[in-house]
């Protein structure tokens, strides 16, 4: 498995934005596999050095409204983030935001956006060639063709998967989302596309969920859009996580049997520790989020399907334990000792 890790770009508190989204998520993994006897000695290796990918205007029309691309490069930029990261309640007021506190100007932000979706078709790419890879970043699972919300602005696992079919390097792919809330983005966006199967497993209940359904021009919301498999999970539903998500892996196999690539949005917002609101009703133990970990990595690996991890949803200063113990097992497989 290789690393990929961006070490200059500023997290969201730099452009005054208040979500608990802190890098020593990144930081203190990392810190902790350099000191691990067999990984530590080997980190100069797993990390990735090579020029980054850059994503441009194109790559986000294979999968955004023209409409909505041409707001991101023009001075509807600042707006569309504000609505993005939620920075402006129903009221007007600033939510989670304090512009005082920024030390980068808000429109920055989407230079930022830019350079991670780039990371995460690196990690795509790379998974092709090494068998598996994990992005320090990216998962932005949540935006949709013309808008974007949950923290998302551009999705990059699609915008991923369509450059590299574009390139003729693959043809079919899964998206397996084990982030606290459905990947309700990917999903709309990759619904009439039988190239791409996504599993979404999420809260049964809250955000996205909790949106209208409908509408004011009565039409779906398209957070509502199924994916190829929903596995929602209620609250108190977290001794039964495994075993549906073990069910629904083998689902998604019998739409896609034998996909390309497996895009894995991680997030360790499912974790009782993660410290985001919204992720409270599901609620798993460090055990057993290493279950559905060796679930995942297992499933895949059993069937040679290289896998691309995106770090996704994870707030607060403990969530750092979830990746770590996750690539310690992985990273440490990989070495004799």
């Amino acid at each position: 498995m290789r690393l990929i890790y961006y070490a200059d770009l500023p997290d969201l508190r730099k452009f005054g934005i208040l979500v608990p989204v802190f890098d020593t998520r990144a930081t203190r993994t990392l810190e902790h596999l350099h000191l691990h006897p067999l990984i530590g000695p080997n980190m100069a290796a797993l990390l990735e050095k090579v020029p980054r990918e850059k994503v441009d205007r194109k790559d986000l029309e294979r999968v955004h409204s023209r409409e909505y691309v041409e707001r991101l490069y023009s001075a509807g930029l600042e707006k569309a983030l504000l609505e993005a990261f939620e920075l402006i309640d129903e009221q007007g007021k600033y939510n989670r935001y304090e512009p005082t506190l920024a030390v980068r100007p808000l429109k920055d932000l989407f230079d930022v956006q830019l350079i991670r979706t780039g990371g995460s078709l690196r990690a795509m790419r790379l998974a092709l060639g090494e068998e598996s890879s994990f992005f320090f970043g990216g998962g932005f699972h949540h935006a949709h063709a013309d808008f974007g919300h949950g923290f998302c602005l551009i999705n990059d696992i699609v915008i991923g998967i369509r450059r590299l079919q574009s390139e003729g390097l693959i043809k079919r792919a899964w998206v397996i989302d084990s982030d606290a809330h459905k990947g309700d983005g990917t999903a709309a966006l990759t619904a009439d596309d039988d190239s791409i199967a996504t599993l979404s497993i999420h809260m049964a209940a809250g955000w996205p969920l909790d949106l209208p359904e409908h509408g004011p021009d009565g039409k779906v919301h398209p957070s509502h859009t199924p994916s190829t498999v929903d596995i929602p999970v209620a609250e108190g539903e977290e001794a039964v996580y495994c075993s549906r998500l073990a069910a629904g892996l083998r689902e998604l196999q019998s739409f896609i049997p034998d996909p390309d690539l497996a895009v894995v949005v991680y997030g360790a917002d499912p974790y009782a520790k993660d410290g985001l609101p919204s992720a409270r009703s599901l609620s798993l133990s460090l055990a057993q989020m290493k279950q559905r970990d060796l679930t995942v990595y297992n499933f895949l690996r059993e069937r040679s399907i290289p896998a691309a991890y995106l770090m996704a949803g994870g707030y607060g200063p403990d969530v750092w334990e979830v990746y770590y113990q996750f690539l310690e097992w992985a990273l440490g497989n990989s070495f004799p000792g």
